[in-house]
């Protein structure tokens, strides 16, 4: 095999789509089809690496991965992500689809179908089995959409927003808030860290509540550096983004990470998200801690 020389753009772009049983994984590779990417639904995991062992010419393609399928494992997923990652030809991103169990409920109420990992049991024990068995996938991933308030058609358009090459779509930018005791997240374009901030955890009235409260906003913003860390951070970005929209670049992530990612990085992401989508950008938030807790 050739490797991609340095500064080349990867030769194939891989986006691999799981998720919870009944949240839009279907809908999710139909609309990646159309979008240009050659897909391959339900795949054995044991022949991924079958599907991009060469870098021979450019491609698209979306895999999807069942928990039905017979060799399906969260070892084997975790696994076959860092092979892959090892793979100087690869880009490679991981969609995770979720859904509150109440809409996955009705969902199968109302198509009268069995849950796959409670055939014979209720839905909502298959639910939570398959909620259990997909966790550590779920932290891996580098987009996560919830479906539960979520149409087919909104669920088309997301993915449309992250994986078009349409310049005429615009940029999509996520931010994101995460734990740096849980290692880095994957994908992301933009790092900051806000650990030196101070830390709501030391006051007991706030130790319980997370970021997207206004007290705890208000005591990280109290921090003498604040203002100026912040101020310069959003100069930058509205600096930046316009460039990679000029440059065709469809999605861009940016990450704050803290101790815990529950107060500092949590009150950054919400902060600059909400500005950005002021001055006109599209911006999704993702808590990558909170989706752990509450998944």
């Amino acid at each position: 095999m050739n490797d991609i020389a340095v500064g080349q753009e990867p030769a194939i772009n891989l986006v691999l789509v799981t998720g919870l049983s009944g949240a839009g994984r279907t809908t999710a590779i139909r609309a990646l089809e159309d979008i240009g990417y050659e897909t391959i639904d339900n795949l054995p995991i044991s022949l991924l690496p079958n599907i991009v062992s060469s870098p021979s010419k450019p491609a698209r393609i979306a895999v999807g991965l069942d928990t039905r399928n017979r060799d399906f494992s969260t070892h084997g997923v975790l696994e076959m992500l860092e092979t892959l990652s090892r793979m100087p030809w690869l880009k490679v991103d991981l969609v995770f689809i979720q859904c509150s169990t109440e809409v996955l409920v009705r969902r199968f109420s109302e198509t009268r179908r069995r849950h796959p990992l409670a055939p014979a049991e209720s839905p909502i024990i298959g639910i939570e089995r398959e909620r259990d068995l997909l966790l550590p996938i779920l932290v891996r991933a580098d987009v996560l959409l919830n479906s539960s308030d979520m149409s087919p058609h909104e669920m088309r358009g997301e993915i449309t927003s992250y994986y078009s090459t349409d310049s005429a779509l615009g940029l999509a930018v996520s931010v994101q808030s995460f734990s740096y005791k849980r290692g880095l997240p994957r994908g992301v374009d933009m790092l900051f860290d806000c650990r030196f901030l101070r830390n709501p955890y030391w006051d007991a009235n706030l130790r319980s509540l997370d970021g997207q409260n206004k007290s705890v906003q208000d005591y990280v913003k109290q921090d003498t550096n604040f203002n100026e860390f912040y101020q310069k951070i959003r100069d930058l970005c509205l600096f930046l983004l316009p460039a990679y929209k000029d440059e065709g670049k469809t999605h861009f992530s940016i990450g704050f990470g803290c101790t815990g990612g529950k107060h500092r990085s949590v009150t950054l992401t919400e902060l600059l998200a909400n500005d950005l989508a002021h001055h006109g950008w599209q911006v999704s938030i993702r808590h990558r801690e909170k989706e752990r807790l509450s998944a």
